[in-house]
């Protein structure tokens, strides 16, 4: 809220989170106040002042980057808001090559990235995935994973089983496929369930997640 000027009254005015694409740097640091209110964005794609309601631009996408839970001011965040996150995809370092153009300074700056996509390609792209077919033996194979890693004591929530079956519509899309196959569904479980199955943990996922892939084990040696 900011002072009208001129009067004594207030006037809403948008933040930086009125955007389609928000880039949340060390989400892990903020403080709970925050996480609450990134957390109520996510969830419903509105944000709220002084008990008014505001809706954000859509698509509206979240990135957020965190630090690992030995550094100094960091903190567990929310299992509510890790299920909000689609996918947790592990960067690493960057090439030698890429590294290289860091240490020249020649690498693009933010003015010189061109747009890709506009929000209305997005939106199509978006409800082309929700077309991809899924047969019954595809749907069945998800719901094995699921309830694979409940009985393992930690579970993936309904969202997860929904947010899965939509990454594998998409990474179906991505292959030139109208259809969803079985290994489209693996290719993305590790990135889809890993910050689920285990949120307090931070560990090198570079080389496969533990606990996603001792579900996906399980599920494959009864099939």
């Amino acid at each position: 809220m900011c002072l009208t000027p001129g009067t004594t009254e207030f006037r809403f005015k948008p933040g930086p989170i009125f955007t389609q694409v928000l880039l949340a740097d060390e989400i892990n640091r903020a403080s709970p106040r925050t996480q609450s209110a990134l957390l109520e964005a996510m969830a419903a794609s509105r944000v709220s002042v002084d008990g008014i309601s505001h809706s954000l631009p859509q698509p509206f996408v979240v990135i957020a980057t965190q630090n690992s839970l030995d550094q100094v001011g960091t903190s567990p965040l929310p299992e509510a808001q890790l299920d909000r996150f689609l996918m947790r995809i592990h960067l690493g370092f960057p090439d030698r090559q890429a590294e290289r153009a860091l240490l020249k300074n020649t690498s693009l700056t933010i003015a010189e990235i061109s747009s890709g996509l506009d929000p209305a390609a997005l939106m199509s792209l978006q409800q082309q995935c929700r077309q991809q077919h899924t047969s019954g033996l595809l749907l069945d194979y998800v719901l094995d994973l699921v309830e694979a890693s409940r009985g393992a004591g930690v579970g993936l929530s309904p969202r997860a089983s929904q947010g899965l079956l939509a990454a594998a519509r998409a990474w179906s899309l991505l292959q030139g496929r109208d259809h969803v196959r079985i290994d489209d569904v693996q290719a993305v479980f590790p990135s889809v369930a890993e910050h689920r199955l285990d949120s307090g943990a931070l560990a090198d996922h570079s080389g496969g997640s533990p606990l996603s892939q001792t579900v996906l084990q399980k599920v494959n040696a009864l099939r």
